[in-house]
């Protein structure tokens, strides 16, 4: 009480000026969360009478207003920790009651503290022991984004039974985890647990939220996977230019066309901003006219993660809700009450007229925050000069010592049970396997991986209205796909659709954008170019034209493009394969070949089919500024009367770089024509193998989406079935062999035994007789399962000639359905016919082996070798 009161007369002088000036400015005064003080000065018999009145007042527990009811939950199966409290539990109580109702004496204008809620056994616990710390065992959880993505997902989300006060109770995490539903504050205690687990200074808030946020409100939000990150564009090095290089041409362009273009442009752009700007302001209007008749007083809970540990630069706040981080300057958290985490609890003694954005996050000092318990691990301020000069006398710091060690009190460990997840749960996630988000012009939807047959696992949905009634476009993400799909990307605008594919597809692919799965229609497909063997990254194709891209060939080719002509009619059925587009021309790109010189190294070629000519251009030397070329007009060997054609030196047209180095003679350039001649074959029958891969990956891919088959890992021996059948055998084998074991420790001899009088020895004569009583039931035993599986045989077979005479009679007049079950029932029963057969003949030939092994045994048995001796 002393120190509180010294605190209270040194702040009550600053908030009274304070107060002056704010209505001498027309502002507010009171304020929910503003800390206001008594003007009066406190005396002894003040004191004294607060003191007697204090004593009689009796906390009263608030009736209970939960999520879960009493029914839902079996309280007997809690540990005792749930049901009770210990004695250090009893004694924080009483430590949390004393503080509460000096602060409600004297700050009477804050709302009461939220300090020992009901658990799910109607027992009050302190706040901080709720708090159980505990690491997860899956790296996933080990960073504080995927924690609290992991209780936003995993959780359903219940308001507050009131907006404007704490819940009366709080339930522990493991309750919470096993109904995978609660409030705001449920979700922060669980949060928090998770984040200490894993190393951070983590804390739950109790303070004041904005109603978007109170209640999961998203719809003004936009949704996190529609922001493009913006790609850094690094600026190329400008070479500087040569003293001899030659002059870039003269830009002829009209200047006055360009002003023109660019005040156009600048027009349509000004036109769209101020369509924006208006759009925006009407949806702040929007917004402004409803108005939170209670904003400010909605009560919320959050994580406060402080700079320190884990690396963290800078504190931030965590919405356990939706799982964003946010600064401490952001205008969703309009407050603080109090905090506090597994070892200590902090009152906010701070004004939050500015919301939260001038609070100081120093729990040390004791003037910004009080806290509950001594001991804390949070330093407190530096002291001055003066203070310390105080301080270096012996007996105040005996005094001081004597004080804090009378008023210091540790945490009880927390009652909570150790916090686990099961592997089958956090593959879940989702409540149900499902969770449906709705943002601003977009629609969020989450599944459990294997719950959908094709293996979809998100689904992001963009509108273009904010009704959200016209489709902009889809987002799929997929798991587990066995064509490794992971992305399909469906723009509704434009009808383009795009595949992305992981790697270990069977064709390679990596993306495939389409507008159609018909073939010869506009589409790209791009490839993993290491996984093909011909090098292939990239193929466009339309209706006219194939476009491909290579990388890393032995051949050094880069580029193909192929153009079709029309196609001539012809009558097939699988026209595209049988009636393949003609060719009209290829265009071949190669990149340099350091083996060989610049002018013998083909850069280009065209093989102008139509026409009959072959056109080359090969690279340039690094001295040189313009390329060889080189054309030849392809002919036939021969002429119309069979006569062979000679090469003539008109059949080639070239462009020499330095003519002088050397002349090419007809030769050469007959052998060159030839060659080009059998390349021209090879490019062409190339592109046809192009054409039918396409084919054959259209084909596959329709294949692929109406199977929609789905990996399985053989670790997961619950969805592999040939794990599960391996399993299962091996459970039965061992199980068949534990019964013969039993069957081995059973005693044959005890019926028999038991026959005789217990407490005279066995004779000889006595002996003999057990052995022949035994001997004589078992084979009893054994003739009479070869009699019953003889009649079970002779029913089943008497069974179906009944079915055959009563088909032969009725044959004429049955319908289609009474003869497939007349067929049904004669393969059961042939089954079922050949198995008795099998067993009668199985066990007439083992019979007699288990006679011969049994008399063999009682021959051996301790109890009759004596007498056994002597009739061998």
């Amino acid at each position: 009480m002393e120190v509180l009161k010294e605190k209270v007369e040194e702040e009550e002088e600053a908030e009274r000026e304070e107060a002056a000036v704010r209505a001498e400015r027309g502002e507010k005064v009171v304020r929910p969360m503003e800390v206001q003080r008594e003007e009066a000065p406190m005396t002894q018999e003040m004191l004294r009478d607060l003191e007697k009145k204090l004593s009689d007042i009796e906390m009263a527990i608030p009736e209970k207003l939960s999520t879960f009811t009493k029914d839902t939950i079996d309280i007997s199966k809690l540990p005792l920790s749930y049901q009770s409290n210990t004695l250090k539990e009893e004694h924080l109580l009483q430590v949390a009651d004393s503080f509460s109702c000096q602060y409600s004496h004297l700050c009477p204008d804050r709302v009461p503290l939220f300090l020992h809620p009901l658990n799910e056994c109607e027992v009050p616990k302190f706040v901080s022991t709720t708090i159980r710390p505990t690491l997860m065992p899956y790296p996933e959880l080990y960073n504080w984004d995927s924690c609290a993505q992991f209780v936003s997902d995993f959780l359903s989300m219940v308001p507050l039974p009131d907006p404007l006060k704490p819940p009366s109770h709080l339930y522990s995490p493991t309750t919470v985890l096993k109904y995978q539903e609660g409030n705001c504050f449920d979700f922060s205690t669980l949060l928090c647990s998770m984040l200490l687990g894993a190393g951070y200074d983590a804390y739950c808030v109790n303070g004041y939220g904005s109603q978007d946020m109170c209640q999961m409100d998203l719809t003004r939000d936009v949704c996190p996977l529609t922001v493009k990150h913006q790609e850094v564009v690094q600026e190329e090095e400008k070479v500087p230019p040569k003293k001899y290089a030659i002059k870039p041409p003269r830009d002829l362009t009209s200047r006055f066309q360009q002003e023109q273009e660019t005040k156009k442009q600048e027009e349509i752009k000004a036109e769209e901003e101020r369509r924006l700007r208006e759009e925006q302001e009407r949806l702040l209007d929007v917004e402004k006219a409803k108005t939170d008749p209670l904003h400010g007083l909605r009560v919320h809970s959050w994580v406060l993660v402080l700079s320190g540990k884990r690396e963290v630069p800078e504190s931030f706040f965590i919405d356990p809700f939706t799982a964003r981080s946010y600064s401490t300057q952001d205008d969703h958290f309009l407050g603080i009450e109090s905090l506090w985490n597994h070892k200590n609890y902090w009152v906010n003694m701070q004004d939050c007229w500015n919301c939260c954005k001038d609070l100081v996050f120093d729990l040390g000092d004791p003037v910004r925050w009080e806290y509950l318990l001594l001991g804390t691990e949070k330093s407190h301020l530096s002291l001055t000069e003066e203070d310390e000069d105080g301080l270096n006398d012996d007996d105040d710091m005996e005094n001081l010592g004597k004080e804090d060690e009378d008023k210091s009190f540790d945490m009880p460990p927390s009652w909570v049970e150790q916090i686990e997840i099961s592997p089958e749960a956090f593959e879940t996630r989702c409540p149900n396997g499902k969770k449906v988000i709705q943002y601003k012009r977009a629609k969020l939807e989450k599944w459990a991986p294997y719950l959908n047959s094709n293996g979809l696992v998100c689904r992001l949905t963009t509108y273009e209205d904010l009704e959200c009634t016209k489709t902009l476009e889809i987002k799929e993400w997929f798991q587990n796909r066995e064509d490794m799909l992971e992305l399909k990307h469906i723009d509704k605008s434009t009808g383009l659709n795009v595949d992305y594919f992981k790697p270990g597809h069977l064709q390679a692919l990596r993306v495939h954008s389409y507008k159609s799965m018909q073939p010869e229609t506009d589409r790209i497909m791009e490839f993993y170019d290491r996984a093909r063997v011909d090098g292939l990254v990239k193929r466009e194709e339309t209706s006219k034209t194939m476009t491909e891209y290579y990388r890393g060939r032995s051949d050094f080719l880069s580029y193909r493009h192929v153009s079709f002509g029309d196609r001539v009619k012809k009558l097939s059925l699988n026209s595209a394969e049988s009636n393949p587009r003609p060719i009209v021309k290829i265009t071949e790109r190669f990149a340099r070949n350091p083996e060989q010189p610049a002018d013998e190294d083909v850069a280009e070629r065209v093989f102008l089919i139509s026409e009959e000519r072959i056109q080359l251009r090969y690279h340039c030397r690094d001295d040189h500024i313009t390329a060889s070329k080189r054309e030849f007009l392809r002919r036939s060997e021969v002429d119309n009367k069979g006569n062979k054609i000679v090469m003539t030196p008109d059949m080639c047209i070239s462009f020499e770089v330095e003519p002088m180095e050397h002349t090419k003679k007809l030769l050469y350039q007959y052998k060159a024509m030839m060659k080009l001649k059998n390349e021209e074959k090879l490019s062409r029958h190339q592109a046809w193998e192009s054409e039918l891969e396409v084919l054959e990956i259209l084909k596959l891919r329709e294949e692929e989406e109406e199977e929609h088959r789905l990996t399985i890992s053989i670790y997961d021996t619950k969805r592999n079935e040939k794990s599960k059948e391996y399993r299962e055998a091996m459970e039965r084998v061992m199980h068949e062999e534990h019964l013969r074991q039993v069957e081995a420790q059973l005693d044959y001899l005890a019926p028999f035994l038991a026959q005789l009088p217990p407490s005279e020895k066995m004779t000889r004569w006595q002996a003999m007789r057990v052995k022949d009583e035994c001997l004589s039931d078992f084979k009893q035993r054994l003739i009479d399962k070869a009699n019953l599986i003889q009649a079970r045989f002779e029913k089943e077979t008497q069974e179906l000639q009944k079915q055959q005479q009563w088909y032969q009679e009725n044959q004429v007049t049955l319908t289609v359905e009474d003869e497939d079950l007349y067929l049904s029932y004669c393969s059961q029963a042939m089954f079922r016919i050949r198995i008795l057969e099998q067993r009668l003949n199985r066990h007439k030939e083992l019979a007699p082996l288990k006679y011969l092994a049994l008399e063999e045994k009682l021959y051996k048995d301790p109890r009759l070798v004596e007498f056994m001796k002597v009739f061998v």
